[in-house]
């Protein structure tokens, strides 16, 4: 993809062969698509100037089906529990295949209120994940310091959610190019630069170095930067947004260790915070959501606002040291859930628009995309997701 929106100039193509499938996007997602469609054995291709890089050097890593849960996205729920449950496999089949370590964290999550509104609202939402089959436990404050002791002293009480795990996206992310590479996916370290259109069909992209890479399908799997690949015709462009998120990383000493034993996660005066501890002595804490376009610029505000929060919750978090500040896109949609499987032009796939989910949905994202370039259908977990719910027909075929 170009850097960004705009399109690049034109350039001569040139010839560079042919691949079955062919992905544009070298984030985690597009990585395990390219990773599962080679094991099907399908030659594979795939296009990215950085394989690895994007959202997932920024991202967290939460892997937080339970906890995650919002009113109104019961359906995500059903993709967010499938892909949670296939994690273990799945970390262990990439460890196995790479030799890397992943650090897959079964450890848990506890999500904490630190005032009666936020008490409240942990309340409600301790019913609606019991009214879907989740599993949670309600606990006093007393309870959540006992787990955590460098818990506040105002936290007013806490769900425990042990099935609620983490993961190091970047260690996923350069697994995921090691098994892309042992499974014979080629790469092309380059910008697509539009994609080719043949007698209504997509048959590749022009990379911005004026290659011509040619496939029998390609997927769409950019992130944020999906809805913005020249050549897309309007129809099928997906609507996708980039929605910026800022991040810190602290170091835990090891006087201080162990300093959180699991993740912790809060509202403070409106604001998700939260904090992952990794075995690392590595701390994230994260993460802003802001409507701003493409700016990826770390700002004092943010940064304050982070740690502000971040000390009501665990006052301790002010004596580690601050090792790293980032931004990066997410990739939004409209109802917050992933684009995935065919469009209405044939030969073009997406997988994208998975926002703050892309690092917990990338087992089932894989397997479901494996299966539809196999089939052309997507497997039934993954159905309600087909990007032909925004077209058109689809919008105005809806009773109003």
């Amino acid at each position: 993809m170009s850097r960004t929106p705009e399109a690049s100039p034109q350039r001569t193509p040139r010839p560079s062969g042919t691949s079955d499938v062919l992905v544009v996007g070298g984030g985690i997602i597009g990585l395990v698509t390219a990773w599962r469609a080679a094991q099907r054995g399908f030659t594979t291709a795939l296009v990215d100037p950085e394989p690895g890089g994007g959202a997932a050097q920024v991202a967290a890593g939460m892997l937080a089906a339970v906890t995650e849960l919002h009113y109104g996205e019961q359906t995500l729920l059903g993709l967010n529990v499938a892909s949670a449950r296939r994690y273990p496999d799945f970390a262990a089949e990439l460890t196995e295949v790479t030799g890397q370590d992943l650090g897959y964290r079964q450890c848990g999550t506890l999500a904490v209120a630190l005032d009666a509104d936020d008490r409240a609202h942990l309340r409600e939402l301790h019913a609606l994940q019991r009214q879907s089959g989740l599993e949670s436990e309600w606990l006093s404050g007393r309870e959540c310091r006992r787990l955590e002791p460098m818990l506040a002293p105002g936290v007013r009480g806490g769900l425990r959610v042990d099935g609620d795990h983490q993961v190091d996206p970047r260690r996923l992310a350069g697994a995921l190019v090691a098994a892309c590479e042992r499974a014979g996916v080629t790469f092309h370290r380059t910008w697509a630069e539009r994609l080719t259109v043949v007698r209504d069909r997509a048959a590749g992209v022009v990379a911005t170095d004026g290659t011509e890479l040619s496939a029998g399908q390609v997927v769409l799997a950019a992130g944020s930067l999906s809805g913005s690949l020249p050549g897309v015709p309007d129809a099928v462009l997906p609507p996708v947004r980039p929605v910026k998120g800022q991040v810190l990383r602290l170091t835990v000493p090891k006087r201080y260790a162990p300093f959180l034993s699991r993740t912790v996660r809060a509202v403070v005066r409106g604001s998700h915070v939260y904090l992952v501890p990794r075995e690392s002595g590595e701390l994230v804490v994260g993460a802003t959501s802001e409507e701003l376009g493409w700016d990826t610029t770390v700002t004092a505000g943010g940064v304050y606002e982070l740690l502000r929060d971040a000390h009501e919750l665990v006052p301790g978090i002010t004596e580690l040291p601050l090792t790293e500040t980032r931004a990066g896109l997410r990739p939004g949609s409209p109802d917050n859930a992933p684009l995935l499987g065919p469009t209405d032009l044939p030969g073009l796939l997406l997988a994208t628009g998975h926002y703050r989910n892309g690092v917990l949905l990338t087992p089932v994202t894989g397997d479901a995309m494996a299966h539809v370039l196999t089939t052309g259908e997507l497997p039934d977990v993954a159905r309600p997701f087909t990007p032909r719910r925004f077209s058109t027909a689809a919008l105005t075929e809806q009773p109003a």
